[in-house]
């Protein structure tokens, strides 16, 4: 009986952990990671050569973007703890509420971060991911602070998302030439936008507590009607780059499908912006999660699926 207690009392601290870290939002990134991994197979190399993934490689892209995410949203976690507990949006989240204690968020932290350098190992002998290691966490985990000095937290976060199809393509192609970046860089180019959009969005909600706070975000330098200007730029800017990533990288062979998807996102996009207004934030969790994991989804499923028959 005191087994099952002690089980139970685990399995509790662990779904705490992963709500923690938000772990259901790991759609956001992950699918551009696998899209990454499918372009980077499907593009041959400069000497004629093709990529071969095997079990390590793809282990690898899913402990490293698992354990990267984890590692940046429980420091987030931790540096934000007292700026959590003061504004009512987020009081109740795991530290504020002592529902976690700063030293188990502190271990889980380590864990992870040691755990994600671990994970590039499976990429030897390409030692490039292992090398970028401690630098990406470094972007990643900057973010949480960013936003004591910049406004441009929101482009910062957007970066850190963008990393993700750059670094698989380097993890499984190894370095090739500037050439051989094109494809990446354009598609991290539109997430960066489209990410700063969305993170400028919900940050919507926060501009009175950041100013109140001396905190820097578009919302608490604009107003919230400014910064929604700004996302529509952003996510305006997300369109054109994905429009133009068949032009700028023609061997990933993107057709129809992707250009059917290009128009779907292009709706939701404009439906995210539709329900969230100055005068109404209620929506904004339903524009930031459910049509933003469909965006990455959709653009999955189209990506992969032009560039397997192309």
């Amino acid at each position: 009986m005191t087994a099952t207690v002690e089980g139970l009392a685990k399995r509790s601290r662990w779904t705490q952990l992963l709500g923690l870290i938000r772990f259901s939002h790991t759609v956001f990134a992950l699918p551009f990671a696998l899209l990454a991994t499918i372009m980077a197979i499907c593009t041959p190399l400069p000497d004629g050569g093709a990529v071969t993934l095997g079990w390590r490689q793809f282990v690898g892209i899913l402990l490293c973007m698992i354990l990267a995410r984890g590692t940046a949203m429980a420091f987030n976690r931790l540096v934000d703890r007292r700026f959590d507990a003061a504004n009512p949006r987020t009081a109740n989240r795991h530290l504020p509420v002592g529902s976690l204690s700063v030293a188990e968020v502190v271990w889980f932290t380590v864990i992870c971060g040691l755990g994600f350098v671990a994970a590039t190992l499976l990429f030897l002998p390409n030692r490039l991911p292992l090398i970028a290691a401690v630098p990406v966490l470094a972007w990643l985990c900057g973010y949480s602070l960013a936003k004591r000095f910049t406004p441009f937290a929101h482009l910062w976060l957007g970066v850190a998302l963008a990393l993700s199809p750059l670094c698989v393509w380097l993890a499984l192609r190894g370095w090739q030439s500037a050439a051989d970046l094109t494809a990446p860089l354009v598609l991290a180019a539109a997430i960066a936008a489209w990410v700063t959009g969305f993170d400028i969005i919900y940050a919507c909600q926060d501009a009175d507590f950041d100013t109140q706070a001396g905190l820097h975000s578009i919302p608490s330098r604009l107003g919230v009607a400014g910064a929604l200007r700004v996302a529509a730029a952003a996510h305006a800017v997300t369109l054109l780059v994905l429009a133009v990533l068949p032009q700028l990288a023609p061997e990933l062979g993107l057709g129809a499908v992707w250009w059917s998807a290009v128009a779907l996102v292009a709706g939701l996009l404009i439906y995210e912006h539709a329900i969230v207004s100055p005068a109404d934030l209620q929506r904004v969790n339903v524009a930031f999660f459910n049509v933003n994991s469909a965006i990455s989804l959709i653009l999955l499923l189209a990506g992969g699926v032009d560039c397997f028959l192309g």
